[in-house]
């Protein structure tokens, strides 16, 4: 684990302008700089960098941050890995936390297996390039295939010498220890001898997210009945086949920006489509899609696109992926290839016009695609038709959103010319079956249940509830959360005005001696911080968004602590959520940069000239907000009121009253 002070040295050294400028091109404007969304495509710059606060925004994204979540955003790093990126930039080294010697082992371990399957990537690449026989077999297949000098470099792309030991000795030649060949499975050790578990085929390297190098799938050239055409790395501490996409590291960045994942299953499929064109293109490897996998590009998109051959047979062993990405409430989409056209096939003889254009037109929603692969096999039998149905319906049932799921019943129902009351008759009995069965699953644990909690049928009455309010065609506005809005307001003329010490009044009533009340102003300074603080105090209010009250607290432990508030603790904060809203609140001031104002003789007012009235409202607004709701507490229909509860509800009336004349509101 990275050390504190070592991530406080990374912070205080990076420049987000500099980090961001290796990616994005940046204009000056005023103190800050601009450019073209990295996220987007778009004409007019949305993507403001701030040297002064040491923050970026997005505004056409909503995106925002330091520079670790740029590189968390745009390279899809983890948080330790964009840490790592920074130290190595800014030549910092990395001290990690005291450990303990089992972990301490366990780190070097999996270090020294990056390590050598680093090694073994660049000698099997180099090898393949520089010898006689690497060109004359390895190179040669691949140029076979068609790819270019620019493609086999992109991939790494390799070849191991139809020789029994020849990398394993190169390796220890090298120094790497045969315990890591044998633990990553580059070599296969049988008591005193060695062997190169790849020999004799050519070799796709297979990268994390963030390009480190996990394992290998080897291709075998020749015609050996007896060996397996494709071998992949043995599952490992780094290495697991079923948490890894080929192709991933490529194309992340394209997944993002196209906001779609294409989804093949070898790894010259990613190739060639690479080469044509098509970037944002992942493998399963020739694996039955999991869950893991689904999850590393719900990180990257919420839309994959499964490319399927057209093989009819293989089509149908595959199917049963569609539902694990519905249930990840993902949206799918499929593409099926003409007879005995796979995606390699058809990418190579066609133009890349072409293969984009068929991508896009053949593209169709999942119930479509099932539908017409189903029903060839149906021959108009009613029994056949409505199992298709019921496999229909189970696949919509994997999904979480209950809208979508509506939507898809309809459509269903369209398609299949059956009505949807049977369809969602259908789908309310897989609910409830799955309810049950997660019921019973939970039976163990059931003395942890709160009894105020509500049963799992409680949920499915609530699912029924919805679908015939959306039949009914009723729909409900959703009320604005007023206390929210202000909720953030204060945060962000915290965040913004904290430490500014400005000139604010406040009412002084007193009584003379005819007991008649009088009404003056008295005039005072004080911090912006410490005039919000000593009202919210004074009303023992707490925040609603626990995100909110976060950051609250920690700013009440600042003033505390040294009277002023630190806001790069904010901008740096290892909860992500804090520190997204502070950088997006930061940056909402200087969103008007962008379309330059000045310029167009618009004038800005300053903030600081109606700063008092503005911490004052909002305080007012809160107070109001939450007597309303006191009082919409209290009322109750029908209900006989004590005298004291009728003065205690006149009371909070007359100071609603009165906090409304303040804000010249009409009650």
């Amino acid at each position: 684990m990275i050390s504190r002070s070592t991530i406080d040295r990374i912070f205080e050294s990076a420049r987000v302008e500099e980090v961001i400028g290796e990616f994005v091109q940046l204009k000056k404007a005023g103190s800050n700089f601009k450019g073209l969304s990295p996220f987007t495509d778009e004409k007019s710059p949305s993507f403001m960098v701030s040297p002064v606060k040491q923050i970026w925004k997005d505004f056409s994204t909503g995106k925002g941050g330091n520079s670790v979540s740029f590189l968390m955003e745009h390279e899809h790093f983890s948080y330790p890995e964009a840490l790592k990126w920074l130290a190595k930039k800014y030549n910092i080294e990395i001290e990690e936390t005291e450990q303990t010697d089992e972990q301490k082992e366990q780190t070097n371990e999996r270090e020294s297996m990056f390590l050598v399957s680093n090694f073994a990537k660049d000698y099997f690449h180099n090898l393949m390039l520089n010898t006689n026989q690497g060109k004359a077999i390895g190179l040669s297949y691949f140029k076979e295939r068609g790819f270019t000098d620019e493609t086999i470099e992109k991939f790494q792309l390799g070849y191991c010498l139809d020789e029994w030991d020849n990398f394993t000795k190169a390796a220890l030649a090298k120094g790497y220890d045969l315990k890591y060949l044998a633990s990553t499975g580059l070599s296969i050790v049988k008591e005193n001898k060695q062997f190169d578990r790849f020999k004799g085929r050519v070799l796709f390297p297979i990268q994390s997210m963030s390009g480190r190098i996990l394992g290998f799938g080897g291709r075998i050239l020749t015609a050996d009945k007896k060996a397996a055409k494709y071998l992949n790395s043995p599952e490992s501490d780094i290495y697991h086949k079923s948490k890894i996409l080929y192709g991933i590291y490529q194309a992340k960045k394209e997944i993002a920006r196209q906001d779609n994942c294409f989804l093949v299953e070898g790894y010259t499929d990613v190739i060639s489509f690479n080469q044509s064109g098509v970037e944002n293109v992942v493998a399963s490897s020739g694996t039955a899609l999991t869950s893991d996998q689904i999850r590393l590009v719900n990180r990257l998109t919420k839309n994959i696109t499964v490319l399927f051959d057209g093989d009819a047979a293989g089509i149908r062993a595959s199917i049963r992926g569609i539902d694990l990405i519905l249930e990840q409430g993902m949206n799918v989409k499929v593409v099926q290839f003409p007879d005995g056209e796979d995606p390699d096939s058809f990418a190579k003889s066609h133009t890349n016009t072409e293969l984009k254009e068929y991508l896009e037109t053949a593209s169709q929603d999942f119930i479509n695609f099932k539908v017409s692969l189903l029903l060839k096999d149906s021959d108009n039998d009613p029994i056949k038709k409505a199992t298709v149905i019921r496999d229909i319906v189970t696949s919509i049932s994997k999904i979480p959103d209950g809208i979508q799921r509506e939507v898809y019943i309809q459509e269903c129902s369209r398609i299949m010319d059956i009505s949807e009351r049977v369809l969602f008759s259908e789908l309310a009995q897989l609910l409830k079956k799955e309810t049950t069965q997660r019921t019973k699953s939970s039976s163990n644990v059931q003395s942890n249940v709160d009894p105020n909690e509500p049963p799992p049928e409680y949920f499915y009455e609530q699912e029924q509830a919805s679908m015939a309010l959306v039949k009914g065609g009723k729909v409900t506005s959703q009320k604005i959360d007023q206390l929210s809005i202000l909720e953030n307001e204060i945060i962000k003329i915290l965040l913004l005005y904290g430490n500014e010490e400005v000139g604010f009044s406040e009412e002084v009533i007193t009584t003379d001696e005819g007991g008649r009340e009088k009404f003056s102003n008295r005039k005072y300074q004080n911090l912006v911080s410490a005039e919000i603080y000593l009202h919210l105090q004074e009303d023992e209010i707490e925040f609603t968004n626990p995100i909110f009250q976060e950051i609250y607290t920690e700013m009440i432990h600042q003033l505390n602590q040294s009277e002023k508030l630190e806001i790069d603790k904010f901008i740096n904060n290892k909860n992500t959520e804090v520190a997204a809203i502070v950088t997006s609140i930061l940056m909402d001031e200087e969103k008007y940069q962008l379309s330059n104002w000045g310029s167009k003789s618009i004038e800005v007012k300053s903030a600081l000239e109606v700063l008092p009235k503005a911490v004052s409202d909002v305080i007012y607004n809160l107070r109001r907000i939450l007597i309303d709701r006191l009082v919409t507490d209290f009322l109750v229909q029908g209900k006989e009121y004590t005298n004291e509860e009728k003065e205690e509800i006149m009371s909070y009336n007359s100071l609603r009253i009165r906090l409304s004349e303040k804000l010249k509101r009409v009650v």
